[in-house]
């Protein structure tokens, strides 16, 4: 078992009272399960899916037209949000993800157009956030994270300008994507990489950008370079990270580097069904969900253990359990993107499956907190007899 302890973060503009940083975990943690439970929530109505019964809210509909908005933005760009504030060591930073938080709550309230423009104030200033982490360190993973927030911001502006999916999804994944390349980038910087490598990734992710460009007025052409970037990203990932060694080792290690490595799997069916899509065949489900779902939660599994720590201010203890989820999501995506494509009641039962996996693994994120607190105090009232 590994024990994964928070550091200590001492704010540079003062600690607030232990009564305002508990109030403002519990709003924190409100919004996000919120946007959470209602972007899965909409996701399965998506498929008919009804549980519980949907024709009891009387917001279904806004649920189902903001389904992206409120899984990207409300519940994503929130943590990520949170996360970076956290790291950055200032308040004012916490603004991006409560602009974003509270947003994806218009949404869900059905107030569509204020929504969608605290989305694009959340993403301001989360791009506000990441500028002034360049000019602090100016490196290729903080470079990467400004484009990213700069994505974000593209998305966000065509979805409160009305545009449609088409021209909205590309940026919103390109954000979240490209977030996680740096992060990738930043945890990999000490290897030993061919002085290609790096030059390799920049031009795949122009490509990717230059993809979510051209969806707007050419979704072919922009499609397929889209989808294109996602396989070649797959590929760069696949051979350069440090998952291809961890792998081999044990713990924690080689329990995140499975994570990544079964995300860039899915990363690579993505970019062809991306590609595909464009060309006019029904891969539709297949490119959104093996890219939202494959590849980020693949993703999010592996760094909960090492970033919820730091952002939530809890201690886990890590063990096998952990893989279990993991199991569950993969299985879960294969019935819904290859068995669901012969039988619509498989692909339903795929998605709820899907959605299962999230409230699994925060069970399990949760029993290994309580694990943590019961090992430790049992291992303190031992010292103290």
């Amino acid at each position: 078992m590994v024990n994964i302890e928070p550091p200590t973060v001492a704010g540079r503009h003062g600690t607030p009272a232990p009564r305002t940083r508990n109030i403002a975990r519990l709003l924190f943690a409100a919004l996000v399960g919120l946007s959470l439970a209602s972007g899965v929530a909409g996701g399965l109505w998506r498929l008919g899916v009804a549980v519980p019964d949907p024709a009891s809210f009387p917001r279904t509909g806004q649920v189902l037209l903001a389904h992206a908005a409120l899984r990207i933005c409300g519940f994503l760009g929130t943590v990520i949000g949170i996360e970076r504030a956290v790291a950055v060591r200032h308040r004012a930073a916490f603004l991006a993800p409560l602009a974003s938080g509270t947003g994806a709550l218009c949404l869900m309230l059905g107030e569509q157009a204020l929504g969608a423009w605290l989305v694009v104030a959340a993403a301001l200033l989360f791009l506000a956030v990441n500028a002034a982490v360049v000019r602090r360190q100016p490196a290729p993973h903080t470079l990467l994270l400004l484009a990213g927030a700069g994505a974000w911001v593209a998305g966000s502006l065509l979805f409160a300008l009305g545009q449609g999916g088409h021209a909205v999804f590309p940026w919103w994944f390109a954000f979240l994507i490209m977030t996680i390349a740096a992060e990738r980038l930043e945890m990999t910087r000490l290897m030993r990489r061919r002085p290609a490598a790096d030059l390799m990734l920049h031009a795949v992710l122009t490509l990717l950008l230059a993809g979510a460009a051209w969806s707007i007025a050419a979704p072919r052409a922009g499609g397929l370079a889209y989808g294109t970037a996602l396989v070649l990203l797959a590929a760069w990932l696949a051979s350069f990270d440090v998952a291809r060694r961890t792998v081999f080792a044990h713990g924690l290690a080689r329990y995140m580097a499975i994570c990544l490595l079964g995300g860039y799997a899915w990363l690579g069916v993505a970019g062809a069904a991306w590609a595909a899509m464009a060309l006019g065949w029904d891969t539709r489900d297949a490119a959104l969900h093996a890219l939202g779902l494959g590849f980020i939660l693949s993703m999010m599994m592996g760094h909960a253990p090492v970033v919820l720590p730091s952002i939530a201010r809890v201690k886990l203890r890590f063990g096998a359990f952990f893989y279990l989820p993991l199991a569950v999501l993969h299985l879960s995506l294969l019935v819904r993107l290859v068995l669901g494509s012969f039988s619509e009641a498989l692909r339903a039962t795929g998605a709820f499956f899907n959605a299962a996996t999230i409230g699994f693994f925060a069970a399990t994120v949760a029993g290994a907190a309580v694990a943590w607190r019961l090992q430790h105090g049992a291992a303190g009232a031992g010292k103290s007899r």
